[in-house]
């Protein structure tokens, strides 16, 4: 993959970018954000994709996070370099149903910085929705890194106004204050919220079974109510899921029945009924 691409990043306008047809192929683009650092974004992106594929959906996971990709590690894919078939890049396979590309898989030195500008980082988006070999794909999750910058603002224009976002908070106000601005920034782009997910919402204690509300509980919940989106749940704190993630083991791959893995399957359900509603208005039967 060329680091230096000439590529034409995001526009100063809100408006859509056109770019070839490679992404034809996926019915259902999910980009999962978060106006708030530290609300474990990449780890609920990354149980998604997962839950996805162990539901028999074909998926892609992309992780857009320029200067701190953490997909590969949480995914068990550290180290692991792409192969390639020309000018396509070969994603790589977590199973038989997901397929994986990440920053962190081109970069020489894991511990080098990546110091690049707005333009740059968005011609190298545009390589990964153009130039990987994707093939046909239920759904493609997109991990972008916190805020509403050059990543995100790149992955929606260029995906268009039938992407999808998927909002993570955790309960804390000063984190709800900048999650906000993440559903206001997606209606600027015309794109819609399939919902808000409150992560580390809680810690359910396994000796007495008490949850106990760490940082508070339910501001996402009301966050969503105010703003006219639907709430897909409260992921409890869970330290298996910090270690799954350490480990390279998704968690949902090995934890079926805790709350949190209920709490990720519910996300996931919602995210199989909107996949399965692109497929139906791609077949024409919508």
């Amino acid at each position: 993959m060329n680091q230096s691409p000439s590529g034409d990043g995001a526009n100063e306008s809100l408006q859509p970018l056109e770019i070839p047809g490679a992404i034809a192929r996926i019915k259902s683009k999910i980009v999962v954000l978060s106006g708030k650092g530290g609300v474990g974004k990449s780890t609920v992106a990354a149980n998604l994709a997962a839950g996805l594929a162990l539901e028999g959906l074909r998926t892609g996971l992309l992780d857009v996070d320029v200067h701190g990709p953490s997909i590969p590690r949480i995914m068990g894919l550290a180290g692991v370099k792409p192969e390639m078939a020309g000018d396509a890049i070969l994603p790589v396979e977590w199973n038989w149903n997901l397929k994986v590309v990440s920053m962190g898989f081109f970069l020489a030195n894991p511990d080098e910085a990546v110091i690049w500008r707005g333009p740059v980082k968005g011609g190298v988006i545009k390589q990964f929705l153009t130039q990987v070999a994707w093939g046909d794909l239920d759904c493609l999750v997109v991990d972008c890194p916190p805020g509403t910058g050059d990543e995100p603002l790149s992955v929606l224009q260029m995906l268009g106004e039938d992407a999808t976002a998927l909002v993570v908070t955790s309960p804390q106000d000063v984190a709800i204050d900048d999650v906000r601005r993440s559903i206001g920034f997606c209606r600027e782009l015309g794109n819609p919220v399939l919902g808000i997910v409150e992560n580390l919402s809680g810690f359910h204690c396994p000796q007495c079974g008490t949850v106990h509300d760490i940082f508070k509980s339910g501001g996402g919940e009301r966050l969503a109510e105010s703003a006219g989106v639907p709430f897909l749940g409260r992921i409890p704190i869970d330290g298996e899921v910090g270690r799954a993630a350490d480990q390279g083991e998704a968690y949902l791959a090995v934890k079926g029945t805790s709350p949190a893995a209920s709490a990720f399957k519910r996300v996931v359900a919602a995210a199989v009924r909107h996949a399965a509603g692109r497929g139906r208005e791609a077949s024409g039967d919508a």
